[in-house]
């Protein structure tokens, strides 16, 4: 008779494999130098680029998300865009060294990372994490999500030959063939992992931040988008349009509402309309609030990524015209219950009108607050020190100015670092506020000289157990910023 194993059982033990290959592979990376890690994310960036239409198209038909032909895009960007970033960056071995303070940085790999890769962009967030870890000098192992797992270990396969053939070792790379809750908590606890990079719902990323490793997650995006009066209406417009419908909204840090004044108001919904965004009246609006967010709270599936023409057939909308681009509600409430308010990573958006700067920026503070702390805010205006004073006030770690938000977040229509997973520091729940990169991988060991001696501090072996008064102590700072300068 044949023997059965439960599927949660063989994930468990495809786990703990991929673990102790990955160590191995690990022990050949700490002596890998930068030319031959360089030599490995090159390859990398090469062969991402060289499968970019392959693997959307793969994607975009798996998970029935977003549009191919922006996610070739997607993939190109972190691949090609992401190489060109970090293709000079010191990662391993001495990274800085400092002649007159006598202290010498070296970077060194933190070691296994584990990568929970989700189905809204599963091919790009493979090559992203594969490129910063390696390039850290880090073998990564990958946690597919279920509705994306053929298009994900596709990826895999594909860079792992490419790195294998450049000189990585065999493990570097891997993912789960078999992926289920059991086998990504044992990717994350087992004590063979030492970081993970964590992308998905907010119940896995909570549960990466539990799992007592070192994690790296990021919140949801709830981005507003402000249109001020000194901006240029049409371009605005244009740039939140074109970020908003870039693979049907997925990505977290396009934009979630449009927020402006009283004064613009008239001007920027027949700007908003002549470029083909639908303004729903009460009764649409009603129809579609119900197809946002499922029972639980959460943000329903049904309507992820998915075209404009799909949800206007999903919620029996009557009224829409054939060629809208963008669906809009006009709302004035935030809240857990107020759907319009929340992240919707689809083509809809939420139209606020306040009365003064004053209420827009009060406004825009609510709405990240209730969701979207720490992630990305957009606003469209030529007025600097309106820029600055939003910027003090707003709970973002990326302010967009004059750039459609998705694309300026991630890096491609702005100058922060190439990343598609975006930290949302401490307010956001994350441990970092960084585009994040292979920097954020790596450990720094500091070789550092001695530049005085002990009695230079004012005491003398027999009297070192006592505490340092005022004046001397004023007088090591004086010495140490004297040999900073």
């Amino acid at each position: 008779m044949q023997t059965l194993i439960d599927k949660d059982l063989q994930s468990l033990q495809e786990a703990r494999q991929l673990i102790a290959k990955a160590n191995e592979a690990q022990q050949v990376l700490n002596r890998l130098d930068q030319q031959q890690i360089d030599g490995i994310v090159s390859a990398i960036a090469e062969a991402g680029e060289r499968h970019a239409e392959k693997l959307a198209r793969m994607a975009s038909e798996e998970t029935g998300f977003g549009r191919a032909a922006d996610k070739v895009l997607k993939n190109r960007f972190a691949s090609r865009t992401l190489y060109e970033a970090l293709k000079n960056l010191k990662t391993v071995g001495i990274l800085r060294e400092d002649t007159a303070a006598k202290v010498i940085e070296l970077g060194v790999p933190v070691g296994v990372v584990v990568g929970l890769v989700p189905s809204t962009n599963p091919t790009s967030t493979v090559l992203f994490k594969a490129m910063i870890s390696l390039k850290a000098g880090n073998a990564i192992i990958f946690s597919p999500h279920p509705n994306a797992k053929n298009c994900i270990l596709e990826t895999v396969a594909i860079i792992d030959k490419a790195a294998q053939a450049a000189g990585a070792p065999c493990g570097a790379i891997s993912a789960l063939t078999l992926p289920t809750l059991e086998a990504t908590q044992e990717l994350m606890k087992n004590r063979g992992t030492k970081m993970i990079l964590a992308t998905g719902g907010e119940a896995m990323v909570r549960s990466a931040y539990s799992s007592g490793k070192p994690a790296i997650g990021v919140g949801p995006g709830n981005g507003p988008a402000f249109i001020d009066k000194s901006a240029d209406v049409p371009l605005a417009v244009k740039r939140i349009l074109a970020s908003k419908t870039f693979d049907n909204g997925v990505i977290c840090a396009s934009e979630q509402s449009i927020i402006v004044e009283k004064a613009m108001e008239a001007e920027v919904t027949a700007e908003l309309k002549r470029q083909g965004a639908h303004f729903l009246d009460e009764d649409e609006s009603k129809k579609l609030a119900k197809f946002i967010l499922r029972a639980n709270g959460t943000m329903n599936p049904q309507i992820v990524g998915k075209s404009v023409a799909h949800i206007v057939m999903l919620a029996d909308l009557k009224g829409v015209p054939d060629n809208a681009r963008v669906l809009i509600a006009r709302e004035n409430q935030i809240g857990a219950k107020i759907p319009y308010s929340r992240e919707k990573l689809a083509p809809i958006l939420a139209f606020y009108v306040e009365d003064t700067v004053d209420d827009v920026l009060e406004k825009s503070v609510a709405i990240l607050t209730h969701e979207g702390s720490g992630h990305t805010f957009c606003m469209h205006a030529n007025d600097d020190a309106l820029v600055k004073r939003f910027a003090q006030r707003i709970p973002a770690s990326r302010i967009i100015v004059n750039s459609p938000a998705a694309l300026g977040g991630i890096g491609a229509t702005t100058n922060l670092f190439p990343s598609m997973t975006l930290g949302c520091g401490a307010v956001g729940g994350s441990s970092s506020s960084n585009n994040i990169g292979p920097l954020d991988l790596i450990n720094i060991k500091r070789v550092a000289y001695g530049v005085r001696e002990a009695e230079d501090l004012g005491g003398t072996s027999s009297s070192r157990g006592n505490l340092l008064d005022e004046t001397i102590v004023n007088d090591i700072v004086k010495k140490i910023l004297a040999q900073m300068i």
